[in-house]
């Protein structure tokens, strides 16, 4: 077999550059006529004749000059077979990249169990040359953190470029955490129109530093917009964690953001009624609430008790169930550990009194029994509620008329309360047995119902869209006559009704997606519908993105600040490769 030529820079002073196939063989090619020629003629004397003889007349000319316009010519040598060995590995690396990001996977994965597994693997099945072609695929640590990061980039410029272009102000979602290094993270989300759909994307996660004030949020979140050269009037909404000091309601953030942009709707995240029931508790209910805790955490706190636990479990015959860890991270509900512990219970008690713990006395009465099943069956309908908001879509219309029909079956459960009917609380009923004790525990149920029902009216402000409004909600049904004459928008409503094709797209359109069709017809009433319904109505993408971070901030990864990993990872955008590998390789040639 003979020997394969290489391609030497020199040659290119006869006109010619390199192309290479998949096997990484390399062949010239005339720049001036396309022609590509095999690999025993990369020698001097054969391209300097081709030049002489069928382009002698330009010489000396600049080689720029001459270059001929791009054509589709690299596509089709792919779609034959031959590219660039160069651009194939590129790709090979950039995918592995990617899909190591989405995985969430250390770099490392790559150089110290994939390849070598590929290796072997094409070793076995596909002989020694494959092996020499996947030996060449870069998958270096650095080389992998390289990749993320650049894709990363690309991902971010195409959502700065969206929020450009897009008709209406952008809503922000904007949630703090602290991670396992004690380091505070704030990411934000972003909703924006693209192409008649409202689109929700990742948009930064970054650590603050230092002081964690209001304004530090603030400088961070306007500092973000400023490097990437928009202006901060871009945000027509803010959805906080109306729980937290740095972002609530009347926090710092709140009023920087306010004093920078007027016009700008701030809403908190409706997924915290677990808050507010913990708020409204009778002094009996929430000492019953806490001993829970204390239980939870002399259990599970200590690693030897934990283990004792387990054992005791064992030892009675029974399979133990993994009793959850109290903890104030959002993502763990409490309306679980409170099921746990019901479910539990007598096994519980029994090893407290195994242990002699001094919790045994506020654990093992009838009366903080009868108090946990309460909490745990109401805990139980707010993760009910929760977890209907707990979508991607989900707008501030929306997720008010669950908490309004939610605060609305209140009534219905004081009055069978008040006939000792438990119907709706389920663990309760299970365990009452006496009059005296429904007649006790009715009362207190009662009042604290009256109280919830006062405190979600007055946070929540439900349903508080006006009747005037209402056309966003159902332009067909919606009576005209709560319009004023006056109203500019009553003309387009009249006309808008009378279409049978919008009122297709109506009945097989989500709401969001309807209004934005409208704009090309009616601008007016598509703008003030999607002021309303853009606004994010919860943190529940931040949330998300959180139990992301977790990957990335383990214990063999927690030196590192991994925001770009977290953006390739949970972003919805798919990185431009090819574009990303065109520059690559204008910047190695440069």
């Amino acid at each position: 077999m003979s020997k394969k030529r290489k391609w030497d820079d020199d040659y290119v002073r006869y006109w010619f550059t390199c192309t290479t196939e998949l096997d990484g063989t390399q062949r010239p090619q005339c720049v001036l006529c396309n022609s590509v020629f095999s690999n025993a003629d990369l020698r001097p004397s054969k391209l300097s004749d081709h030049f002489n003889r069928q382009h002698g007349g330009i010489a000396g000319h600049d080689l720029n000059s001459h270059m001929p316009a791009p054509s589709d010519q690299s596509e089709t040598l792919k779609r034959v077979g031959v590219t660039s060995h160069e651009d194939a590995l590129l790709q090979a690396s950039y995918q592995f990249a990617y899909l190591c990001a989405k995985e969430k996977n250390p770099h490392t994965i790559a150089e110290k169990l994939v390849k070598p597994c590929a290796l072997e693997i094409a070793q076995i099945v596909l002989g020694p040359d494959a092996q020499k072609k996947l030996e060449q695929v870069p998958l270096s640590d650095d080389v992998i953190h390289s990749r993320i990061d650049e894709m990363s980039q690309d991902i971010l410029h195409q959502v700065l470029e969206d929020i450009k272009a897009s008709p209406l102000k952008v809503g922000i979602q904007l949630a703090e955490t602290t991670d396992m290094d004690d380091c505070s993270q704030l990411m934000a989300f972003v909703r924006y129109i693209k192409e008649k759909e409202i689109v929700e994307e990742f948009l930064f996660c970054e650590p603050l530093q230092l002081t964690l004030k209001g304004v530090d949020v603030f400088n961070l979140f306007r500092d973000f917009f400023l490097r990437h050269k928009i202006a901060l009037d871009v945000c027509g909404s803010v959805c906080t964690d109306g729980a937290s000091l740095m972002l609530g309601e009347n926090s710092e953030f709140v009023a920087y953001v306010k004093k920078e942009v007027p016009h700008i709707m701030i809403t908190h995240c409706l997924l915290n009624p677990h808050a507010l029931v913990i708020k409204t508790l009778p002094v009996k209910l929430r000492d019953a609430l806490f001993t829970v805790v204390r239980v939870i955490n002399f259990i599970k706190g200590r690693a030897p008790n934990h283990r004792l636990f387990q054992a005791f479990f064992e030892e009675i015959g029974i399979e133990y169930n993994v009793l959850l860890f109290h903890t104030e991270m959002r993502w763990l509900s409490r309306g679980q550990i409170l099921t746990h512990i019901f479910e539990m219970y007598e096994e519980i008690n029994q090893f407290l009194h195994h242990q002699s713990s001094n919790l045994i006395d506020g654990f093992e009465n009838k009366e903080f029994k009868i108090h946990l099943a309460y909490l745990a069956d109401l805990f139980k309908h707010l993760n009910e509620l929760s977890a209907s908001m707990q979508r991607t879509g989900m707008n501030t219309v929306s997720a008010r008329e669950k908490l309004s029909a939610f605060v609305r079956k209140f009534p219905f459960w004081q009055k069978r309360i008040e006939k000792r009917n438990f119907t709706n609380f389920p663990f309760l009923e299970e365990i009452i047995v006496s009059d005296n004790e429904g007649i006790c525990i009715a009362a207190e149920i009662t009042l604290h119902l009256q109280q919830l029902s006062n405190f979600f009216h007055g946070y929540f402000s439900v349903g508080d869209l006006d009747e005037a409004s209402k056309w966003i909600l159902d332009p067909f049904l919606f009576n005209l006559d709560f319009v004023d004459d006056g109203y500019l928008m009553k003309n387009d409503l009249a006309e808008l009704r009378a279409s049978g094709q919008i009122l297709m797209e109506f009945e097989t359109m989500k709401l969001e997606d309807f209004w934005c069709a409208q704009f090309t017809m009616f601008p007016n009433l598509a703008k003030i519908a999607l002021e309303i319904l853009m606004p994010f109505a919860t943190t529940y993408l931040c949330e998300l993105g959180f139990s992301s971070l977790l990957h990335f901030k383990a214990k063999s990864r927690s030196c590192l600040n991994r925001s770009d990993d977290i953006r390739v990872a949970i972003s919805k955008k798919v990185p431009r490769f090819s574009d990303i590998i065109e520059q690559k390789l204008q910047q190695k040639s440069l």
